[in-house]
Protein backbone atom coordinates (compact mmCIF):
# COMPACT_ATOMS: atom_id res chain seq x y z
CA UNK A 1 0.00 0.00 0.00
CA UNK A 2 1.59 3.13 -1.12
CA UNK A 3 2.43 5.70 1.60
CA UNK A 4 0.67 8.58 -0.25
CA UNK A 5 -1.65 8.72 -2.71
CA UNK A 6 -3.10 11.38 -4.17
CA UNK A 7 -6.37 10.91 -6.71
CA UNK A 8 -7.32 13.89 -9.15
CA UNK A 9 -6.24 16.57 -6.29
CA UNK A 10 -7.37 20.37 -8.05
CA UNK A 11 -6.85 23.42 -5.40
CA UNK A 12 -8.39 26.60 -6.52
CA UNK A 13 -8.17 30.27 -5.61
CA UNK A 14 -10.78 32.99 -6.23
CA UNK A 15 -9.26 36.61 -6.91
CA UNK A 16 -10.93 39.47 -7.91
CA UNK A 17 -13.70 37.19 -9.14
CA UNK A 18 -11.10 35.47 -11.73
CA UNK A 19 -10.66 31.73 -10.10
CA UNK A 20 -7.09 30.91 -10.35
CA UNK A 21 -5.83 27.16 -10.24
CA UNK A 22 -2.78 26.48 -8.49
CA UNK A 23 -2.88 22.09 -9.11
CA UNK A 24 -4.64 20.69 -11.90
CA UNK A 25 -6.38 17.15 -11.67
CA UNK A 26 -3.04 15.77 -10.35
CA UNK A 27 -2.84 12.09 -9.44
CA UNK A 28 0.33 10.03 -8.20
CA UNK A 29 1.11 7.64 -5.31
CA UNK A 30 4.32 7.49 -3.27
CA UNK A 31 5.27 4.47 -1.79
CA UNK A 32 7.03 4.58 2.00
CA UNK A 33 11.20 5.11 1.60
CA UNK A 34 11.04 6.79 -1.29
CA UNK A 35 12.47 10.17 -2.27
CA UNK A 36 10.35 12.05 -4.25
CA UNK A 37 11.70 15.74 -5.49
CA UNK A 38 9.00 18.17 -6.88
CA UNK A 39 10.59 20.35 -9.64
CA UNK A 40 9.27 23.68 -11.48
CA UNK A 41 10.25 27.05 -12.24
CA UNK A 42 7.98 29.32 -9.15
CA UNK A 43 4.10 28.94 -10.04
CA UNK A 44 4.39 25.69 -11.11
CA UNK A 45 2.07 24.33 -8.25
CA UNK A 46 4.91 22.54 -6.69
CA UNK A 47 4.37 23.73 -3.07
CA UNK A 48 0.74 23.60 -2.83
CA UNK A 49 0.91 20.21 -3.99
CA UNK A 50 3.22 19.77 -1.33
CA UNK A 51 1.19 21.40 1.30
CA UNK A 52 -1.58 19.23 0.08
CA UNK A 53 0.69 16.51 0.63
CA UNK A 54 1.58 17.24 4.29
CA UNK A 55 -2.20 18.06 5.00
CA UNK A 56 -1.38 21.59 5.40
CA UNK A 57 -3.72 22.71 2.91
CA UNK A 58 -7.02 20.73 1.43
CA UNK A 59 -7.68 20.22 -1.80
CA UNK A 60 -10.32 21.89 -3.64
CA UNK A 61 -11.35 18.84 -4.96
CA UNK A 62 -10.19 15.14 -5.18
CA UNK A 63 -8.71 12.86 -2.84
CA UNK A 64 -5.27 12.12 -0.25
CA UNK A 65 -4.66 9.86 1.54
CA UNK A 66 -1.29 10.12 3.95
CA UNK A 67 -0.50 6.95 5.78
CA UNK A 68 -4.16 4.98 5.35
CA UNK A 69 -5.64 8.24 6.67
CA UNK A 70 -8.26 10.01 4.25
CA UNK A 71 -6.98 13.53 4.88
CA UNK A 72 -10.28 15.03 3.80
CA UNK A 73 -12.18 13.16 6.42
CA UNK A 74 -10.21 14.33 9.66
CA UNK A 75 -10.86 17.18 11.31
CA UNK A 76 -8.61 19.87 12.02
CA UNK A 77 -7.61 18.42 15.78
CA UNK A 78 -6.98 15.49 14.48
CA UNK A 79 -5.31 16.44 11.48
CA UNK A 80 -2.93 17.99 13.42
CA UNK A 81 -2.31 15.54 16.21
CA UNK A 82 -1.76 12.99 12.46
CA UNK A 83 1.18 15.61 11.43
CA UNK A 84 3.05 15.38 14.88
CA UNK A 85 2.70 11.95 14.76
CA UNK A 86 3.88 10.84 11.27
CA UNK A 87 5.36 14.14 9.46
CA UNK A 88 8.24 16.50 9.76
CA UNK A 89 8.33 19.58 8.19
CA UNK A 90 10.91 22.37 6.65
CA UNK A 91 9.22 25.28 5.49
CA UNK A 92 10.81 28.23 2.59
CA UNK A 93 10.45 30.94 5.98
CA UNK A 94 11.60 28.37 8.97
CA UNK A 95 8.86 28.64 11.14
CA UNK A 96 10.71 28.84 14.03
CA UNK A 97 9.17 29.88 17.06
CA UNK A 98 11.01 33.50 18.35
CA UNK A 99 10.58 32.87 22.32
CA UNK A 100 11.91 29.55 22.32
CA UNK A 101 15.77 28.60 22.29
CA UNK A 102 17.29 26.76 19.35
CA UNK A 103 17.20 23.67 21.46
CA UNK A 104 13.40 24.44 22.87
CA UNK A 105 12.42 25.09 19.40
CA UNK A 106 14.42 21.89 17.96
CA UNK A 107 12.57 19.78 21.09
CA UNK A 108 9.13 21.22 21.13
CA UNK A 109 7.61 18.35 18.66
CA UNK A 110 8.97 15.33 21.33
CA UNK A 111 7.34 17.82 23.97
CA UNK A 112 4.04 17.18 21.95
CA UNK A 113 4.99 13.30 22.07
CA UNK A 114 5.63 13.36 25.40
CA UNK A 115 8.68 11.79 25.17
CA UNK A 116 10.85 11.22 28.12
CA UNK A 117 13.48 13.90 29.28
CA UNK A 118 16.63 12.01 28.86
CA UNK A 119 15.54 10.56 25.16
CA UNK A 120 14.22 14.23 24.71
CA UNK A 121 17.74 15.54 25.58
CA UNK A 122 20.23 13.09 23.32
CA UNK A 123 17.77 12.97 20.15
CA UNK A 124 17.97 17.56 20.30
CA UNK A 125 21.62 17.09 21.00
CA UNK A 126 22.44 14.62 18.23
CA UNK A 127 20.39 16.78 15.78
CA UNK A 128 21.88 19.77 16.34
CA UNK A 129 25.39 18.28 16.19
CA UNK A 130 24.62 16.56 13.05
CA UNK A 131 23.86 20.17 11.40
CA UNK A 132 26.30 22.16 12.79
CA UNK A 133 24.69 23.69 15.57
CA UNK A 134 25.72 21.93 18.93
CA UNK A 135 27.00 25.17 20.17
CA UNK A 136 23.78 26.89 19.41
CA UNK A 137 21.03 25.24 21.77
CA UNK A 138 20.27 28.71 24.29
CA UNK A 139 20.31 31.32 21.47
CA UNK A 140 17.17 32.66 19.95
CA UNK A 141 16.70 32.11 16.56
CA UNK A 142 16.67 35.93 15.69
CA UNK A 143 20.49 35.41 16.34
CA UNK A 144 20.98 33.44 13.61
CA UNK A 145 21.45 33.52 10.02
CA UNK A 146 19.09 32.51 7.25
CA UNK A 147 21.69 29.73 6.71
CA UNK A 148 21.42 28.95 10.32
CA UNK A 149 17.81 28.89 11.04
CA UNK A 150 17.19 26.87 8.20
CA UNK A 151 19.24 24.35 9.65
CA UNK A 152 17.12 24.32 13.16
CA UNK A 153 14.11 24.12 11.02
CA UNK A 154 15.82 20.53 9.71
CA UNK A 155 16.82 19.62 12.73
CA UNK A 156 13.47 20.10 14.08
CA UNK A 157 11.94 18.22 11.22
CA UNK A 158 14.12 15.07 11.71
CA UNK A 159 14.38 15.18 15.54
CA UNK A 160 10.91 12.76 15.53
CA UNK A 161 12.48 10.30 13.19
CA UNK A 162 8.68 10.54 11.61
CA UNK A 163 7.42 8.32 8.63
CA UNK A 164 6.93 11.21 6.15
CA UNK A 165 9.28 14.74 5.40
CA UNK A 166 8.03 17.29 3.93
CA UNK A 167 10.61 19.79 2.64
CA UNK A 168 9.94 23.13 0.50
CA UNK A 169 12.61 24.66 -0.64
CA UNK A 170 15.18 23.28 1.62
CA UNK A 171 18.70 24.56 0.77
CA UNK A 172 17.17 27.76 -0.63
CA UNK A 173 18.75 30.21 2.45
CA UNK A 174 22.31 27.95 2.35
CA UNK A 175 25.58 28.38 0.93
CA UNK A 176 26.44 25.23 -1.38
CA UNK A 177 28.32 23.10 0.47
CA UNK A 178 26.08 23.58 3.95
CA UNK A 179 23.00 22.63 1.73
CA UNK A 180 24.70 19.66 0.56
CA UNK A 181 25.15 18.40 3.80
CA UNK A 182 21.98 19.24 4.87
CA UNK A 183 20.29 17.48 1.82
CA UNK A 184 22.71 14.59 2.62
CA UNK A 185 21.23 14.17 6.51
CA UNK A 186 18.30 13.98 5.14
CA UNK A 187 19.09 11.25 2.67
CA UNK A 188 21.24 9.58 5.71
CA UNK A 189 17.90 9.41 7.51
CA UNK A 190 15.76 8.66 4.39
CA UNK A 191 18.12 5.53 4.18
CA UNK A 192 18.51 4.33 8.03
CA UNK A 193 15.18 5.17 9.55
CA UNK A 194 13.38 4.80 6.64
CA UNK A 195 11.23 7.77 6.35
CA UNK A 196 9.90 9.33 3.00
CA UNK A 197 11.17 12.14 1.57
CA UNK A 198 9.00 14.45 -0.46
CA UNK A 199 10.49 18.06 -1.20
CA UNK A 200 9.77 20.32 -3.66
CA UNK A 201 12.87 22.56 -5.33
CA UNK A 202 13.67 24.37 -8.71
CA UNK A 203 17.84 23.84 -7.86
CA UNK A 204 18.88 21.10 -10.34
CA UNK A 205 21.53 20.51 -8.25
CA UNK A 206 19.38 19.77 -5.33
CA UNK A 207 17.04 17.46 -7.60
CA UNK A 208 20.09 15.18 -7.41
CA UNK A 209 19.05 14.02 -4.16
CA UNK A 210 15.90 12.66 -5.26
CA UNK A 211 15.31 8.87 -6.35
CA UNK A 212 11.94 9.89 -8.53
CA UNK A 213 11.27 13.58 -9.97
CA UNK A 214 8.12 14.72 -10.24
CA UNK A 215 8.13 17.61 -12.97
CA UNK A 216 4.93 20.47 -12.55
CA UNK A 217 4.07 23.68 -14.90
CA UNK A 218 1.29 25.39 -14.42
CA UNK A 219 0.01 23.64 -11.62
CA UNK A 220 -0.10 19.98 -13.86
CA UNK A 221 2.54 17.17 -13.81
CA UNK A 222 4.20 16.92 -17.12
CA UNK A 223 6.88 14.02 -16.34
CA UNK A 224 6.90 11.69 -13.68
CA UNK A 225 10.46 9.58 -13.60
CA UNK A 226 12.64 7.53 -11.64
CA UNK A 227 16.25 8.51 -11.72
CA UNK A 228 17.29 4.60 -10.73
Amino acid sequence: MALIKVEHVQKSYSLDKTRLIAVRNVSLEIEAGERVCLMGPSGSGKSTLLNIIGCIDKASEGDIYVDGEDANKLSDARLSDFRNRTMGFVFQNFNLIPVLSVYQNVEYPLLLQRMGRKEREDRVHDLLAKVGLADFGKRSPERLSGGQRQRVAVARALVTKPKLVIADEPTASLDHATGRSIMELMVEMNESAGSTLVFATHDPAVAEFAGRIVSMIDGQVVEDRSRS
